[in-house]
């Protein structure tokens, strides 16, 4: 089984602090929507032989594309591509786009998830952060979204300046009131390059606070472990049956293609990602040529994505995978650099398997990378 991500690069407005590929302007929506088609048509080979499971239009805002744009782009992967009976099609919304007539005309489309970008419930937040929503029309969408969408997720950010711990949780009942079935919460990252990382150097911002942001980590955590949410990947927490196939395909290391300009692919021994231009991406594939770079994994560029990728998840590392698929020196440094963090409590063993404990959950990037293996071909 595999997946296919359609990256839509548009947006009404930049957010702070987003470092992913979007333009404002969309002047060349449609020359971009065609080539988008075109490129399932050149690719479609690398799933020969492969059946699709997931769909995902992801962003920019892909809710920003009308129901005959998209159900266009759906023609052609189920045109070119073996597609499961129930595919997994997840659209990114947001909320200013999600009016009621809007939610219903979605409804009644191929669509079948919405991962809708909240944030926050806080006005000051969404103006801190430059949103293009506010509080009213984030409620509004949840409440007209619940009644047709069985599979909601919604986005929180914590960690944002200024926002204390009680806010916080408030944050996280007001989105728990609307019954959705997964909710994906980030801490705030100051990315390079940013308006975020240009206000904070310049004082208008408060920088992150890492202990807050750790706390508030913790607190969502409880919070949602009493309502019987599984906490299935470090930023994920869903009801049983509500897990984001498509997130969950990528974590286990499945295949899936990604189309649109920076959109990465990946196949098990290759990475790619296609051109991060808008221009450059539509100009080339008219040519019928695909602007994709390639890289080519070494195994220990594999172990040690493994590592990074297993240990965000309840799934946690498998030492016999990585014996079958790596081999014995592996396994035994695996097993002799976790030692450390086991002693303490950071990790532990679970039969044949290498865990992040409560504890280490929030810190299991950094785990991960003490974990990789370097100089090994």
């Amino acid at each position: 089984m595999a997946g296919i991500y359609i990256h839509i690069p548009f947006c009404k407005q930049a957010c702070y602090y987003c470092d992913f590929h979007f333009s404002t302007s969309l002047k060349k929506k449609d020359e971009l929507i065609n080539a988008l088609v075109r490129e399932l048509v050149l690719r479609k080979n690398e799933f020969k032989n492969t059946t699709v499971e997931t769909i995902y239009f992801g962003g920019g805002t892909p809710s920003l594309l009308s129901n005959t744009e998209l159900q266009f782009l759906m023609d052609s992967v189920y045109k070119h591509y073996s597609v499961i009976d129930k595919p997994e099609i997840t659209l990114e919304a947001n909320p200013d786009d999600l009016t009621k007539d809007r939610i219903i005309e979605l409804s009644q489309s191929v669509i079948n998830r919405l991962s809708i970008g909240i944030q926050s419930f806080f006005e000051h937040d969404l103006k801190l952060m430059n949103r293009a929503h506010n509080v009213e029309e984030a409620k509004a969408c949840l409440e007209e979204a619940t009644k047709h969408f069985d599979n909601i997720s919604l986005d929180l950010i914590y960690g944002i300046p200024g926002v204390t711990n009680e806010q916080w949780l408030k944050n996280i009942e007001t989105a728990l009131s609307y019954n959705v079935s997964h909710i994906s919460s980030y801490a705030l990252t100051v990315e390079p390059k940013t308006a975020l990382a240009s206000f904070i150097e310049k004082g208008v911002i408060d920088d992150v606070d890492d202990e807050q942001a750790h706390q508030q980590f913790h607190l969502l955590k409880d919070k949602l472990d009493e309502v019987g949410f599984v906490h299935y990947e470090l930023s994920n927490f869903g009801k049983e049956g509500y897990f984001s196939k498509n997130n969950s395909a990528y974590w286990q290391g499945k295949s899936y293609i990604g189309i649109g300009p920076s959109a990465h692919s990946f196949n098990g021994k290759q990475r790619g990602w296609n051109v991060r231009n808008n221009s450059k991406y539509i100009k080339a594939i008219q040519q019928n040529m695909l602007p994709i770079e390639i890289e080519t994994l070494t195994k220990t560029d594999r172990y040690n994505e493994y590592i990074m990728t297993g240990l965000r998840t309840i799934w946690g590392v498998s030492f016999a995978k990585v014996e079958k698929d790596f081999g014995i020196v592996f396994k035994d440094y695996l097993i002799e650099q976790s030692d450390v963090f086991i002693n303490q409590h950071l990790l532990y063993i679970d039969g044949e398997h290498l865990r992040v404990t409560k504890q280490g959950q929030f810190l299991s990037d950094g785990i991960a990378s003490e974990l990789f293996k370097i100089n090994i071909s």
